[in-house]
């Protein structure tokens, strides 16, 4: 049957899946969910509306990460990996997205407070990571689901909030490895059509 992932290039939660896909040789459909009418019609799948979303032959799965396990479960191999992908989310993707999120607020509505929580839990984060990186990827030697959702999570943490790549020399070399990876690098390229829409403006530093 025919995997059918709903999803838009430039999302950093819908790269997990793409990269976890690309890795693994999967075949499946795209479907973009790219406007408000898109999202509607998503609704009737996945009441949030959320996504990425995955439909398997009638099943209706939301949340990247339980894509991942569904479909290659061989990268979710143990409790640290999925350990170390709620870390990861929780500690960069999540305040990497407040970030993101608040400047596409109207001005009135800003919240400044959050915003710098956001960036001090991402300087908590990155040396949290820098310790945990002795070996090729962040789960040992082999490439896992954590290393999906790192690829993303930390492509656009340094865009918004940018690390010292001096200060944490594993972490940028990881960090590397990862966008050399042939399915990370194929996510990057998909999606830098958008990159003149994002609101904060894109660095030079990040190819």
């Amino acid at each position: 049957m025919t995997l059918v992932l709903h999803e838009h290039p430039f999302a950093a939660y819908c790269w997990k899946p793409l990269i976890a896909f690309y890795d693994s040789g999967v075949l499946f459909e795209r479907v973009n969910i790219g406007s408000d009418e898109d999202r509607a019609r998503l609704t009737e799948l996945w009441p949030t509306g959320n996504i990425p979303v995955l439909v398997d032959d009638g099943l209706v799965l939301g949340e990247a990460s339980v894509i991942v396990e569904h479909v290659t479960p061989e990268l979710v191999t143990g409790l640290d990996v999925r350990l170390w992908d709620r870390l990861v989310e929780s500690q960069v993707m999540t305040p990497m997205q407040k970030i993101v999120a608040d400047s596409l607020r109207p001005d009135d509505a800003r919240d400044p407070y959050g915003v710098d929580e956001a960036r001090a839990t991402l300087d908590r984060a990155y040396p949290i990571l820098e310790a945990q990186l002795t070996d090729a990827w962040l789960v040992g030697p082999a490439f896992s689901l954590a290393d999906c959702c790192a690829a993303p999570a930390l492509h656009y943490a340094n865009v918004v909030h940018r690390w010292a790549p001096e200060a944490y020399p594993r972490l940028t070399a990881y960090h590397g490895r990862l966008e050399a990876r042939p399915s990370v690098k194929r996510v990057i390229d998909e999606a830098r059509f958008f990159r003149e829409f994002f609101p904060l403006g894109w660095p030079d530093h990040v190819k």
